[in-house]
Order: structure tokens, then C-alpha cells, then sequence
């Protein structure tokens, strides 16, 4: 595959005018993201073709360039997309409280909403190893778990002189790596065994070991 992995999808084209083209381009994109996402799920990508795409998503060739360049590209979004839902869904389960965090509330928000899906841990797998092949890969992953820990770790910044974490984790950014340390090892042995409930069980007690006491309740610190 050639390109510029990390170039913006509309980069090198002219942008095309009006709400009934901009609109119909849309749907085009978002099918054409959708029909990917199953087949880089089933075959993997690196073994999937634009012409695979496109016959999943019952366009040409010709609507696969007018969105994007290469495969690296319609990758790259399908990347942003879940990532962003993520770290807004963490975002909103953290939202819900006040000042005063309850830190065994937000626990279980989080576990009920996040997303774990195994089609999606098995296309991120790809792009993690995608990634550790090409530093440009890397960098746009780094840029994304940094966006997803940022977000928790001003939400724990926020709540922590009323709501102390554990003195372990240091601060707030802390805290926020080991969260999604967690998450990311959850999510390796959700693609093992499958188990989508149980993973959000362990899930729920290994982020209530981090951030609590164990019970549920904030650490204190003296």
C-alpha cells in the first residue's frame, strides 16, 4: 500500500460543493467505513483489498478515491472514529458527578458503557501492530491513548484535592495511565477467551483496586 499514513483524508483533492453532494459523500463515507470495519475485522487488514472494501460496501472504485487515498487512510479513520467514541465515552461516564467524585460510581459507569467489542479489539490488535512497524503509525496511536488519557486524568484532576487517589498512583496523570493500562490488558484477554462479561466484571475490579481502597471507597491520604 502506498500513501502518506498519517495525511488527512481530504488531503490532495479538492473539496467538493453543496449540501445534496455534501450530504450524499457523507453516506458514501460512512458505508464505506462500515463495509471496512467487517472486513478488516474477519480477514485482517494487510489481506484486505480496496476492491474487497468497495464489494462489501457495494460502491466502485471511483467513491473508494473520492473519500480516501489508500487503505493506510480509510484505516487511520476508522481508527479516529472508535477512538473518539471511547474517549467520549469515558468522558461522559466521568462527567456525571459533581466536585466530589464518587470514584465506585464512575467505576461502574465506566465498565457499563465502554466499549468492548471483540470485531473492534480485533481490528485495533491490527493497528497496534500496524503501528509498531511504521513511526508515523505510532506517532498518530500515541496522539489518540494520549487524547483517552487526557480525558480521564482531568476528570480525576478535578475531583482529587476532595477526592484523594492513591498515594501509588502518584497524580492524576498517573492514575489516568494506569486506567488504561487496565483497560488494555482486560481487553488482551477479552480477545482470548471471549468472554465480554467477564471482562467487564474484571474490568470493574482491577479499575475499583486502582482508584479506591477496594472497596469502592476513595482512598484517604494522611
Amino acid at each position: 500500500m502506498t500513501g502518506q499514513p498519517g495525511q488527512p483524508p481530504e488531503a490532495g483533492r479538492q473539496p467538493e460543493t453543496g449540501p445534496g453532494i455534501t450530504r450524499r459523500r457523507a453516506r458514501t463515507r460512512a458505508d464505506l467505513l462500515q463495509a471496512a470495519f467487517r472486513v478488516f475485522a474477519a480477514k485482517g487488514f494487510g489481506r484486505v483489498s480496496i476492491e474487497e472494501v468497495c464489494e462489501a460496501a457495494g460502491y466502485s472504485r471511483g467513491a473508494f478515491y473520492s473519500n480516501f487515498t489508500t487503505l493506510d487512510e480509510l484505516f487511520f479513520a476508522l481508527y479516529r472514529e472508535h477512538a473518539d467514541l471511547i474517549a467520549g465515552q469515558v468522558s461522559g461516564a466521568l462527567a456525571l458527578d459533581g466536585p466530589d467524585l464518587d470514584v465506585g460510581a464512575a467505576v461502574d459507569r465506566v465498565t457499563d458503557v465502554l466499549l468492548l467489542d471483540l470485531d473492534w479489539l480485533l481490528v485495533k490488535t491490527d493497528f497496534l501492530v500496524h503501528a509498531a512497524r511504521d513511526p508515523a503509525v505510532a506517532a498518530t496511536l500515541s496522539e489518540h491513548r494520549a487524547r483517552l488519557r487526557g480525558a480521564i486524568a482531568d476528570r480525576l484532576a478535578r475531583a482529587h484535592a476532595r477526592t484523594p487517589l492513591p498515594v501509588v498512583l502518584g497524580d492524576a496523570d498517573g492514575a489516568a495511565h494506569a486506567v488504561v493500562a487496565a483497560y488494555d490488558g482486560v481487553t488482551v484477554q477479552l480477545l482470548l477467551d471471549r468472554d465480554v462479561d467477564g471482562a467487564r466484571a474484571w474490568l470493574r475490579q482491577l479499575l475499583t483496586a486502582l482508584l479506591t481502597d477496594g472497596s469502592g471507597t476513595a482512598a484517604r491520604t494522611h
